[in-house]
This record gives C-alpha cells, structure tokens and sequence, in this order.
C-alpha cells in the first residue's frame, strides 16, 4: 500500500495494491500491520459505516467535538469526490481543506484524523460509501461545518445545488462553530 500525503498534516491518500486478471481483482482493503507502517500510528477501529446516495447528494462536513472520530474512507461502487477540512486550531493549516477523487475504479482510499470535518458529494448515478471510525458515533457530540462556507472555499465539483440534509443545508461558517484546540 502506498500512502500519499496532502497538503494536511495526517491526512493520507491511500493507494492499495490491486492484482487483476481475467477473472477481476483482489485486493487488501484493510491490514493493521501495513495501516501502521504506512501511516506511522497504532489504529483502532470501532466502528464499520456503510451509506449508499445518489448522484448530487452532499454529506457533510461532520465532525464530533467530543470522542472525534478518525476515518477510514473508500468507495466499493460508484465515484465521490471526499473532502476534509482542518478544524486544528494550532495546526498550520486550520480552516484549509483537500479533497479526493475515490472510486470504485481507482481503489484509493483516504486516511482522515481526528481533528477534521469530513464529508463528501456522488458524481456518479449512485455511489456505496463506507468508512471505519476509531470512536463511536455521538450525535449529542456531532457538528457540521457549513459545506459551502466561503472562509473555506471548497472547491465542490458540482453540476447544480447539491442534494443536503436538512442537517446539512444548516450547518455553521467556520467562525462559528466548536473546534479543537489541542
């Protein structure tokens, strides 16, 4: 597996190893062992999440302020374009954001720690998400970072007005929400 860094500090783009034939493909989504020589940290995952949208919905940008959640994201069907944005207040890069073309194709992954918002879009008809999280899901906990916050400026790859959550279309501007501090 080979790990990529972004422009944020602890977000990796993962590539794993995929061995085609005639038959179709194989390859590793998740080792423990190779997770910690890619990344250099010790993970713990609690929790599996699955989620299938349609093309134009945008989930996001969640984030707990208590038990933070890292994530563990790929795409098994379909194509998204993920994001994360650094909500660190002491990490040189607080408030800018990446973003990742996943796929069912390309096979990459993306490594989020805690410490971030996440969310993504579906370019595709329709997209299967999944995600593994080393806390627990807390919704008394939960926030969301307004997807399209100027402060930010993600850079969305949309054909439209996006598909939200009612939860979503009301989330706060960067200068307004909880973040973290250490």
């Amino acid at each position: 597996m080979k790990a990529i860094p972004t422009k944020l500090e602890g977000v990796f783009i993962l590539e794993p190893d995929v061995f085609g034939d005639a038959r179709g493909f194989f390859m590793e989504s998740y080792n423990a062992r190779t997770l910690r020589e890619v990344l250099g940290v010790e993970l713990t995952f609690v929790q599996d999440n699955h989620s299938r949208s349609g093309k134009g919905v945008l989930r996001g940008m969640h984030y707990q302020i208590k038990q933070p959640q890292g994530k563990l994201v790929r795409v098994v069907k379909g194509t998204v374009f993920d994001v994360a944005v650094d909500l660190r207040k002491s990490s040189p890069t607080f408030g800018q954001w990446t973003g990742v073309e996943l796929s069912e194709d390309n096979h990459r992954q993306i490594w989020i720690p805690p410490g971030f918002a996440h969310g993504f879009t579906v370019l595709s008809d329709s997209a299967d998400f999944l995600y593994k999280t080393t806390d627990y899901y807390a919704p008394e906990h939960e926030r969301c970072l307004l997807w399209n916050d100027k402060t930010v400026g993600v850079k969305w790859p949309l054909d439209g007005e996006p598909i939200l959550s009612l939860k979503d279309g009301q989330g706060l501007p960067l200068g307004e929400i909880e973040v973290f501090w250490g």
